[in-house]
């Protein structure tokens, strides 16, 4: 009878052991770290401290992928300078392999690369004052999408050259790196569209400023203004002028956004200063348009209407820069329109506008923008002139300080659905 006894199981040797539990030590602490740091530089850093360490490398650093520019560019560098300076196409090098491949790649000796790879880290190096003997490059994967590259560059060693086992080593150093940047980019992203939003709320309210204020007693001029989004290319102001006469003007600027908001807000100021010493409408627009035309930018324009109530003389004196015809209702329930007009202000220097006298007794005129009229019901059908004239006729009778909001309240409530600015003016008779 032949006794055998069991062979003892191997135990592991333990340079690995304490390799890999390092490892995952280290990837445990990033992680950690990364949890509570939202900066993408400090992320950067942190990142690039950690795997310098464990790779033993010389130098390294990060790419990310300009998505706009459609390349590379170096965000974090440690010991390798001016790179910063350079945006490398996305195919170039072993970078672009490694975002090709989704993989990391090594190249054991530069030297002895006969690939494209050798000549790309010559050129680099001239460029960057430093000498590459091998390199490890890992993609930065967050979510199946490749954000960027980890690029190490010569192992502290005699030979200054990368094993195998360093690349499998950073391929798994690169995961936590990657979410943690991805997340810290895309809070840097919020910061940034939270500060352009506080940025443009401040020009909205600067904007609102620039709107002369609805009076509660007895005044023959009132206005609203509706933004369709937080800044408005609409404008108007009003003013009492005394002797019984009473300025305004109302204008329109043509495109959206901040461009279109900015240019409001030039028209706007230029409007208050011009009016306060030119009570000529055709030599107010004049003005307006010559200063206009000297910083406006190609395409841009402004339409406008400007006018000066004489409430003695029961007359009033307009001039109109392409503007939407103001509608008049009369007492008697009819209704007309001014139609003169010369072009938009911006479009042509020294325009010389004119400006017409009409009768205006027992009338309310009603100045506004496009975004009235071409306002549309759910089915699409644009509000237009006539059914804003129903408008008019239903509230003739509320005084003009809430007129205006119970007008566009009520056109809105009926399921128009507003996509521009909804600016009106209106001029009671005394």
């Amino acid at each position: 009878m032949f006794l055998f006894k069991p062979k003892k199981p191997k135990e592991p040797k333990t340079e690995e052991v304490s390799k890999e539990s390092v490892d995952l030590g280290i990837i445990t602490k990033m992680n950690q770290e990364f949890a509570v740091s939202l900066d993408l530089n400090d992320t950067l850093n942190t990142a690039l401290k950690v795997i310098i360490n464990r790779i033993n490398a010389q130098a390294a650093n990060i790419f990310l992928i300009n998505e706009k520019e459609k390349k590379f560019e170096c965000i974090a560098s440690l010991n390798q300078g001016y790179l910063e300076e350079y945006k490398l196409d996305l195919k170039d090098g072993v970078m672009g392999k490694a975002i090709e491949q989704k993989k990391c790649i090594r190249v054991g000796d530069v030297r002895k690369d006969i690939r494209e790879i050798a000549e790309f880290y010559f050129d680099l190096d001239n460029k960057t004052n430093f000498t590459t003997f091998s390199v490890l490059c890992s993609p930065l994967i967050a979510g199946n999408e490749s954000i960027g590259v980890i690029h190490c560059l010569n192992k502290k060693t005699d030979n200054k050259l990368f094993q195998e086992e360093d690349r499998q080593l950073l391929e798994t150093l690169s995961a936590p790196a990657a979410f943690a940047i991805r997340n810290a980019k895309m809070a840097k992203d919020m910061i940034e569209k939270n500060k352009i939003q506080k940025e443009v709320e401040m020009v909205g309210d600067i904007q609102k400023s620039l709107l002369s204020k609805n009076k509660k007693e007895n005044f023959p001029i009132a206005g609203i203004n509706i933004p369709a989004k937080v800044v408005s290319g609409d404008f108007y102001n009003f003013s009492d002028l005394g002797d019984g006469k009473y300025g305004f003007g109302v204008a329109d600027v043509s495109g959206k956004g901040i461009k279109s908001s900015l240019l409001m807000s030039k028209a706007s100021s230029l409007y208050s200063f011009l009016s306060k010493t030119n009570f000529s409408a055709a030599d107010l627009l004049t003005n307006l348009n010559n200063e206009i035309c000297e910083t406006i930018s190609r395409g841009m324009f402004v339409t406008m209407l400007v006018g000066i109530y004489d409430s003695k003389k029961k007359e009033m004196l307009l001039s109109s820069a392409g503007h939407e015809p103001p509608i008049i209702f009369s007492k008697n329930g009819s209704f007309t329109n001014y139609s003169e007009s010369g072009p938009p202000l911006g479009i042509m220097a020294k325009t010389k506008y004119t400006e017409h006298k009409i009768p205006f007794v027992d009338s309310s005129m009603y100045i506004f923008t496009d975004g009235i009229t071409e306002i549309k019901n759910p089915n699409g059908d644009m509000l237009g002139s006539e059914g804003f004239q129903n408008y008019i006729k239903k509230y003739q009778a509320t005084p003009n300080n809430e007129r205006l909001k119970i007008i566009i309240n009520d056109i809105l409530n009926k399921g128009h659905v507003q996509k521009d600015d909804l600016t009106i003016v209106v001029i009671d008779s005394k």
